[in-house]
């Protein structure tokens, strides 16, 4: 039989030495679910991913959108801009494709301003920068 508590909202949940796994010296953090940007407005910010990149949206909510980004989530937060500050260019996303010149004609054609032509980064991989509407940093990447 396994052994019950309750946790803060009053649930049953069995015990398990799960918290004891998780404070070994080997526990490691292996993937990333969801990246959260702040925006502004994220009405006009879900317009730029969904209508010109293409992401699907997931959820919608008050302030918040939540987009489909492969195997990561997406979060466009009005209140992480409000809460830590806008610091657009601290950070970049990077979106993998298949066809970088392909990619780049077809996202420009969308209306994406892009901030300088594909370059190549290494032989074989190809890259190019742009923004979202509110400042961040964005590059698709691939051959």
């Amino acid at each position: 039989m396994v052994p019950f508590s309750l946790n803060k909202l009053g649930r049953l949940y069995p015990r398990t030495n799960r918290v004891k796994n998780m404070e070994q010296a080997d526990y490691k953090l292996t993937q990333i679910s969801v990246v959260t940007l702040g925006v502004h407005d994220v009405g006009r910010s879900l317009a730029f991913y969904r209508d010109k990149l293409g992401l699907g949206i997931q959820r919608e909510m008050p302030g918040f959108a939540f987009l489909s980004a492969g195997a990561i989530t997406l979060c466009l937060s009005e209140p992480a801009a409000r809460i830590r500050g806008q610091i657009a260019g601290a950070g970049e996303i990077a979106f993998a494709v298949e066809d970088v010149a392909a990619a780049y004609q077809a996202l420009r054609g969308r209306g994406v301003q892009f901030a300088h032509e594909p370059r190549s980064i290494t032989p074989a991989t190809r890259i190019v920068n742009f923004d979202d509407p509110d400042g961040n940093h964005l590059s698709i990447f691939g051959p």
